[in-house]
């Protein structure tokens, strides 16, 4: 009993503070995404490939989570946008106030897309609410196509779910229709895009979509 008490209290706090940060966003007009997977999945290359395609990238900031090292904050920076790296010690998720001070790190003015890459891990960050829009999944067909069935809460606080690494269809067991079943069973309202970062398959697509959702009246 008394742990449920705790992860309630502690939820309870973060939720306030992801509170602040989404009226902090929603006041300088900021989509926002909170980008979760299992590590090795993809979301850094997808977020290169994206990059490299967002004509705007001076009114782009990202937030980068990791267990440790800023590699994947340095991978990003090389695109001109805004950057800082929250580094969790060993922590498996972001959580609101980490966010928050990542917020006052970052230059805000301008910005109309802001990404955060959470650690790798799909179960803790779909507990964690930061302040985000929506979230966005990626998960790999690596994985195979029974993750939404095996992690039901992360694709049910989703509200997009990218399909990363389509050019292994061919060399793993994943069939594309069963994962798309399982996640619309799980979720019906998942907006699905199917990307390759390797061949570019489906990035311009995902691109669109983020270039609308961020130009539209916040």
């Amino acid at each position: 009993m008394s742990i449920v008490t705790i992860e309630r209290r502690v939820l309870e706090k973060n939720d306030r503070v992801a509170e602040r940060n989404r009226s902090l966003l929603l006041e300088r007009g900021i989509f926002a995404i909170n980008m979760v997977s299992s590590p090795g999945a993809g979301k850094t290359a997808l977020l290169e490939r994206t990059m490299e395609r967002l004509e705007d990238r001076d009114r782009t900031a990202v937030i980068e989570g990791d267990v440790q090292t800023d590699l994947d904050a340095r991978r990003v920076a090389r695109y001109g946008v805004r950057v800082v790296q929250v580094v969790t010690r060993g922590g498996c998720h972001l959580d609101a106030p980490l966010v928050a001070r990542a917020l006052e790190s970052l230059d805000l003015e301008g910005v109309r897309l802001l990404v955060i890459e959470n650690v790798g891990n799909l179960v803790c960050p779909a507990n964690y609410d930061l302040g985000e829009t929506l979230k966005v999944v990626v998960l790999s067909t690596a994985e195979g196509d029974d993750k939404p069935l095996k992690y039901p809460e992360m694709f049910r606080s989703a509200a997009v779910l990218v399909v990363n690494k389509t050019d292994l269809l061919p060399y793993v067991d994943c069939d594309m229709a069963v994962l798309r079943r399982h996640a619309l069973e799980t979720n019906p309202s998942l907006r699905v895009f199917e990307t390759s970062c390797r061949t570019g398959e489906g990035i311009e697509a995902w691109c669109d979509w983020l270039r609308t959702q961020s130009a539209a009246p916040a």
